[in-house]
């Protein structure tokens, strides 16, 4: 194995998520913001609300126990198989509380800033929905609806943030894409995700409900072929978990943006109920759960190694 995977493997499979820096202090300024594994299959996998990396200008009201219950803990580790298997990797290392890749550039709260955004902003009513959440490109409240900011944002350093960790993440999983679908002539593209096992009042539109183990979305059929999608449905309901399609979560910006199952270009937002591996209050992995959804996945992986969905 390549050196720098051996190390990211290593680092995958350590038992408690790191934390590097703190809000309003100092994280290595020469530290990555994004992970980036080649891959040589048509299989591209990416994390990108898993980041433990607060960079020194966040600035957040929060202390650091109540902005980390907005990472998508451990979903690296869950992964660590994959790029052995050649599948590509890309890894988010800047928290979602900070920004979320997983929105597009357009689905900011103005009232955050302390000067006039000249950018393109959404008027779709469904990102509105999600930006009145507080759960835009920027986020003003957590799950709980706790602000995170007792100050307004400057638009320098949002438009900082957006060149820092939204444009090199963007860029990284189009080209991990576009590499799997030249050297194959299609592409699958898994969006890897977890979630609490009972939404809070401003996670979602759907506040208190009781999450299944997975959720498999595809914007209603929008981003991935129906066989595909069928196909991750029905391994894991065969391996014994319960699965929602498309309920809570359709999919948002990154498997929006880089889909097109008409040019063989696949993607799906694959959601994880935490209660499955770890403890939500602790951050604590269970190990045999752990061990459990490692294997179960690792046999999804190879499940969709083995399929052409041309």
């Amino acid at each position: 194995m390549h050196a720098a995977l051996k190390l990211i493997h290593h680092r995958f499979m350590q038992a408690q998520p790191g934390v590097t820096g703190s809000p309003g202090l100092s994280s290595p300024s020469a530290a990555p913001m994004v992970t980036t594994v080649p891959g040589t299959t048509a299989l591209v996998l990416d994390s990108p609300h898993s980041g433990t990396r607060y960079p020194d200008d966040f600035g957040s009201a929060c202390d650091l126990p109540t902005l980390r219950r907005a990472e998508d803990t451990h979903v690296e580790k869950i992964y660590a198989f994959a790029p052995a298997l050649g599948v590509a990797w890309v890894e988010a290392h800047f928290p979602r509380i900070y920004l979320d890749a997983n929105r597009d550039t357009t689905e900011l709260d103005t009232t955050l800033l302390d000067g006039a955004w000249t950018d393109p902003i959404s008027t779709d009513p469904q990102v509105l929905s999600k930006v009145r959440l507080g759960k835009g490109l920027i986020w003003k409240f957590t799950d709980e609806g706790e602000p995170i900011y007792n100050r307004q944002l400057t638009v320098a350093e949002v438009r900082a943030r957006i060149d820092r960790c939204w444009r090199p993440y963007h860029a990284a999983v189009q080209q991990a894409i576009d590499a799997a679908h030249a050297r194959h002539g299609y592409s699958i593209h898994i969006n890897c995700h977890s979630m609490p096992a009972v939404a809070a009042s401003h996670a979602t539109d759907f506040p208190g409900l009781v999450h299944a183990d997975f959720v498999v979305g595809d914007r209603d059929g929008s981003t991935a072929s129906p066989a595909l999608s069928a196909l991750v449905c029905d391994h894991l309901r065969g391996c014994g978990y319960s699965v929602e399609h498309n309920h809570p979560y359709k999919g948002v910006e990154l498997v929006r943006r880089y889909s097109n199952p008409a040019a063989h270009r696949h993607s799906i937002q694959l959601e994880i109920n935490r209660r499955l591996y770890m403890d939500e209050q602790t951050l604590a992995q269970h190990p045999e759960g752990m061990a459990r959804l490692q294997a179960d996945l690792q046999a999804l992986v190879h499940k969709l190694l083995a399929t052409d969905p041309r």
